[in-house]
């Protein structure tokens, strides 16, 4: 009888062990994470955020790794292009075995595998864009966003304009995909039936050469007020055509093109002067942050990780809090690293300060919140530095 038992016991405790040894990209000694980020191609720009979490792993494993494990990242250049996209993730998914992917680069190339990784249920943490769809927790429920929501932000922009430009005409350029598309509808969020008489909209591909049809068009407009939502090499192009065709609108920028190191010296620094956009991350060559603890860490990482880093580059702050984010989600795991258990601890931030974002803006998930970041606070360039202004604000609530 005691050996039939034992029997018994054993029997039932060998699917659990078979279970914990078949995770995906989970073994005694490594964890395996996934990213696709455009190191080629139109938007290569950001290929530096892609080197910081290189890097940043790089420093996790010399302090030990995640729970006794090694980070294994895999990281592949998509050339942010969405085929290659799925290419590159399928790879990841099914030949690398990831445990999940992580901070995937570009709203098309996400809006390519989103139907994929949600069928496969594999966990899509933290993407690098911010469309308002990755708070679709009901229908996308593997993948979460990170940063503030385009729509949030061009409703953010628009009710600033109203209120220093009450009869404002706008020109808005933007990208002709969901990224640009999504600057669209928080406009007209604000503006409602006003929207056509009040709003001269162009857009433009992520493959064209340069916008200056586009910006000669705009202007051909009347418009006094310009809201310039596209990527880095795009947006520097049209700071040096404003500046080019005398055109002096009260300018708007997207929060993903402002990088010091490549948009505003590019482009001209003293062509963007009071070009007004939005922060929620501390701007490197902002000296407010000087003696920042939390830019101090950044810098301390840069210095033994990335010494040769453009530290007027952005992208480098931008992915330094998102890894941040990751790594409080893995702390939260325990150990813990099946698919179903990072997607509930990613559901389960409550109030995280993050050593990159501005002060007060916190980060909180739940299971019905997957917009991670909600506030921002306007900020102007000076010719050297964004400089901010107001208090946190958030988007209209629609």
């Amino acid at each position: 009888m005691l050996n039939r038992r034992m029997l018994l016991a054993s029997a039932l405790a060998m699917p659990a062990v078979a279970r914990a040894q078949d995770l995906p990209g989970v073994t005694a000694s490594e964890i395996r994470i996934g990213n696709t980020m455009p190191y080629s191609g139109p938007a290569s720009a950001y290929g530096s955020i892609g080197r910081s979490h290189q890097a940043f792993f790089r420093m996790v494993n010399d302090q030990g790794g995640i729970a006794g494990r090694k980070v294994n990242f895999i990281t592949y250049d998509d050339g942010y292009s969405p085929p290659k996209t799925v290419e590159q993730v399928r790879r990841l998914v099914e030949q690398d075995r990831v445990a999940f992917l992580f901070n995937t680069l570009g709203t098309a190339s996400n809006s390519a595998i989103l139907r994929y990784v949600n069928q496969r249920k594999v966990p899509h943490l933290f993407l690098s864009t911010g469309a308002d769809k990755w708070g679709s927790y009901q229908d996308t429920p593997w993948t979460i966003g990170w940063q503030p929501s385009y729509r949030t932000e061009a409703q953010i922009y628009t009710k600033h304009m109203l209120e220093q430009k009450p009869n404002a005409r706008l020109a808005l350029l933007y990208q002709n995909d969901d990224f640009g598309k999504d600057y669209v509808t928080g406009v007209r969020d604000i503006l409602g039936p006003r929207f056509d008489s009040v709003v001269k909209a162009i857009s433009h591909e992520a493959t064209d050469p340069t916008v200056d049809s586009q910006i000669v068009s705009l202007q051909g407009s009347g418009a006094d007020v310009l809201l310039t939502a596209t990527t880095p090499k795009f947006a520097a192009q049209t700071i040096r055509r404003v500046a080019e065709v005398g055109w002096k609108p009260l300018h708007y920028l997207t929060n993903v093109s402002i990088s010091v190191g490549t948009v505003m010296e590019p482009a001209g620094p003293e062509r963007g002067v009071g070009i007004i956009t939005s922060a929620y991350l501390k701007d490197p060559t902002d000296p407010g942050w000087a003696n920042d603890a939390g830019m101090n860490q950044w810098r301390a990482f840069m210095a033994k990780y990335i010494p040769d880093g453009d530290m007027k580059d952005g992208s480098f702050p931008f992915a330094f809090g998102v890894v941040s984010t990751l790594m409080q989600v893995l702390k939260q795991c325990d150990g813990n690293f099946a698919r179903e258990n990072i997607m509930r601890q990613a559901a389960s931030l409550h109030a995280l300060e993050v050593p990159t974002l501005i002060p007060g803006i916190l980060v909180n998930t739940a299971p019905d919140n997957f917009h991670p970041i909600r506030q921002m606070q306007l900020q102007k360039w000076t010719g050297t530095t964004w400089e901010r202004f107001g208090g946190l604000i958030e988007g209209a609530k629609v």
